[in-house]
């Protein structure tokens, strides 16, 4: 390709809406272009590499097993009514309706048009294992679009869907794809992290996010630096404490702690560390009758440390809780605990509540809490002592870093990280919701056990780009740049030798399989060197006159902080060296 006969589109400054550094970048070097609220073009640049992102995600799909296909990005509301999620998945969903008033919904996964698939196609359990994936088209109508590609309305995205015939067969389906991902990742060249994640409402361990890691991802990452092990935070278990609780040695007193209503300044205005302090989360469940009024609720509190923070998911499989949980009202609080927030605590009660406590809660001693008394702390709060041993304990909180690590291999340390694919095992919800079955080999009919596995298509260049960026622009990888190699002559419109030499190199770079962009626009060195970097190729080769007649050039990595000479009779060969490096 020449520069002159392709589509380049340059900006010194990001648009003002701009916000993140994917975003600011890909809109300077025109890779995408605003059209609506995160609805984007994707110019020829950006399309250069959103195509190299689909090749190697078809290769490896491909490679696995995985057979393509396409779904439409327009839906029948039916399909969706079958399994509840036309009601259920609430305004992200786009819903309309054609000419003769019938619903449907826009895409933004494709979960009931596969399975509505399998049940008319795969009959027989001698047509399984199966996996279809397609790579398409989604929108999601996002309440707050931003960042560009990272939060985007509409998207594209591979998404794949197997079918077994039972636990086993899915399971061994699953690691299949994972490990196809771990491929695909790898090719990418991106610095990543897969990750365990946690499986909702579905249960079971098999759910892993791949995380590409950067400080400005949305993502809290937790790993072990000793070990494998690798969750995000909603999944990373926070382990019990070793050793057994102290004993009490402070008396139970109540302190006056005037206008002080957090942990932290509580701590502050006592001169204790935050960590002996215990904080009060008061949480509702509700029963309802068959119109759906509440008809009897249910106050639960939970204790966490006062430097600890809950973690809903968490809190969210405990017993009781588990089939959905809202934060108590400022009526039921006082009803309750006779005190407004902020003072509130687990001795002197109005009313009895279910307590939980957190694990690291329940072997402490001495701790500080809330009176139930405006204005007042309890110190010196003692299990056993001061109120019944709890009852219930389990893992509320969120990991922080030094905590131990849940494989017992050291200590856990947090990064941050945009996720860019999900691969999850999803049993049989979504065929027993839409009868889906197939004749086992006994003969009799049964659901099929099904995964699905996505990848962000459009996000993977934005996180790369968080990734891979500097001052002066992007840094692609090798395998997703819009272009692998530049050439940039100067003077090629003035110089006969210049221009002979760059077009000599370009054929040979073609005739070698490289992608590569002859820049023949006639630009001044400084904005042609300025446009390439901000575009992000990430070989440069520059041919001058001055270095011609010396019988040299000069090739520069995106990375390097100056360029290097190299004589013109073995510049092909060096730039082949380093693209395999």
């Amino acid at each position: 390709m020449k520069a002159s006969q392709f589509f380049i589109s340059t900006l010194k400054e990001a648009p003002a809406d701009a916000e993140v550094v994917s975003h600011q970048l890909m809109m300077r070097a025109g890779l995408i272009k605003k059209l609506g609220a995160g609805i984007y073009n994707y110019m020829p640049m950006g399309l250069r590499v959103i195509r190299k992102v689909e090749a190697i995600v078809r290769e490896e799909m491909n490679r696995a097993g995985a057979v393509e296909c396409t779904m439409p990005v327009v839906q029948p509301a039916e399909l969706w009514q079958e399994t509840g999620r036309f009601d259920k998945m609430g305004p992200e969903l786009l819903r309309i309706h054609d000419r003769h008033g019938r619903d449907f919904v826009i895409q933004p996964t494709s979960e009931e048009v596969v399975t509505d698939i399998a049940r008319q196609e795969l009959r027989s359990y001698k047509q399984l294992p199966k996996n279809l994936y397609q790579i398409q088209t989604k929108f999601r109508d996002e309440r707050r679009p931003r960042f560009g590609l990272m939060r985007g309305r509409e998207f594209i995205m591979k998404d794949a869907y197997s079918f077994d015939r039972d636990q086993a067969g899915a399971k061994a389906s699953y690691q299949v794809m994972a490990q196809a991902y771990r491929r695909i990742f790898d090719r990418f060249g991106l610095r990543y992290r897969a990750v365990a994640a946690d499986s909702g409402a579905i249960g079971g361990d098999l759910s892993e996010e791949f995380q590409v890691i950067a400080a400005t991802g949305e993502d809290a990452i937790v790993y072990c630096p000793a070990s494998d092990y690798a969750a995000n935070m909603e999944k990373a278990e926070a382990l019990a404490p070793a050793g057994a609780r102290p004993a009490a040695k402070q008396p139970l007193t109540v302190t006056p702690t005037p206008g002080k209503s957090t942990c932290a300044d509580v701590a502050e205005l006592l001169s204790v560390p935050l960590s002996t302090t215990v904080k009060s989360l008061v949480l509702a469940t509700d029963e309802t009758d068959a119109a759906g009024e509440i008809i009897r609720s249910q106050i639960w509190l939970l204790l966490l440390r006062g430097d600890h923070d809950m973690n809903e998911i968490k809190v969210a499989k405990v017993p009781g809780l588990d089939a959905g949980f809202r934060f108590a009202t400022v009526a039921e609080i006082a009803d309750h605990f006779g005190c407004k927030p902020g003072y509130l605590g687990p001795l002197n009660l109005q009313k009895p509540v279910k307590l939980v406590v957190d694990r690291d809660v329940a072997v402490m001693a001495d701790w500080i809490c809330g009176a139930n008394q405006e204005g007042h702390h309890l110190t010196g709060v003692n299990w056993g002592r001061d109120l019944p041993e709890p009852d219930m304990v389990a893992d509320l909180r969120n990991v922080v870093a030094g905590d131990l690590s849940p494989d017992g291999q050291g200590e856990l340390a947090i990064e941050r990280g945009i996720e860019v694919g999900h691969v999850f095992y999803l049993g049989t919800k979504y065929s027993k919701a839409m009868n889906a079955t197939f004749l086992g080999e006994d003969g009799k009919p049964a659901f099929f056990e099904m995964g699905c596995y996505g990848i962000g298509v459009t996000r993977l260049p934005a996180a790369a780009i968080e990734q891979n960026h500097d001052e002066r622009g992007i840094i692609w990888p090798d395998a997703i740049a819009p272009f692998t190699v530049v050439i940039c002559p100067v003077g090629m419109d003035r110089s006969e030798a210049v221009k002979a030499q760059a077009e000599s190199l370009y054929a040979d770079l073609l005739a070698a399989g490289v992608d590569v962009i002859l820049d023949d626009r006639g630009e001044r060195p400084g904005a042609m060197f300025a446009d390439w970097e901000l575009i992000g190729v990430p070989h440069r080769v520059t041919i001058g006159d001055k270095s011609l007649k010396e019988g040299q050039v000069e090739y520069q990595h995106r990375r390097d902080a100056s360029a290097t000479k190299v004589g013109v009779a073995d510049i092909l060969a060096h730039v082949k060296e380093r693209l395999a490096a």
